[in-house]
């Protein structure tokens, strides 16, 4: 096992992605690909399209704000300090329903973080991506699909 305990020098770099900034904080390389840590920062009504993991599994722990996420046929509101479990193979996505949200996202195995990094862009300047930024949705979906992540609707599709 690796005695590194930092992460690769891509990795921290703050990115906009989708419509939230994220940084990854401890990517695969660090752990052997057994899990990865990305830290996201979202605005109100942040939402990822309607997706399941085919390769890991995804905690959700917030540290601020507010998560409302949909799991298969359940729905949950997460809060500080609050964590919901995302299983592979079942279709999810969330919402932030606070102002603004941050929160941690655990993935396992590792291989997320990697697709975070590939389908965003580095942050041109402090804070959340304009409102108004692109997300080709077919480029989106491609990128996923190399990850084992499959692109099942439109943000604001539920399960």
């Amino acid at each position: 096992m690796s005695t590194d305990i930092a992460s690769p020098a891509r990795t921290g770099e703050p990115r906009w992605f989708i419509h939230s900034l994220a940084r990854v904080v401890v990517d695969g390389a660090a752990t052997e690909g057994r899990s990865a840590l990305v830290e996201n920062t979202g605005p109100r009504g942040d939402m990822p399209p309607l997706h399941v993991h085919h390769r890991d599994d995804e905690t959700f722990v917030v540290v601020e704000g507010t998560l409302r996420a949909w799991v298969g046929d359940r729905e949950v509101l997460v809060g500080p300090g609050e964590a919901a479990f995302l299983p592979r193979g079942v279709p999810h996505t969330y919402r932030v329903e606070s102002a603004e949200a941050r929160w941690l996202v655990f993935s396992a195995p590792a291989g997320f973080e990697r697709f975070v990094i590939e389908a965003s862009v580095p942050a041109s300047g402090p804070g959340l991506p304009p409102a108004d930024i692109e997300v080709d949705p077919g480029r989106l979906a491609e990128i996923a699909a190399g990850y084992g992540i499959e692109i099942l609707g439109p943000p604001g599709m539920l399960p």
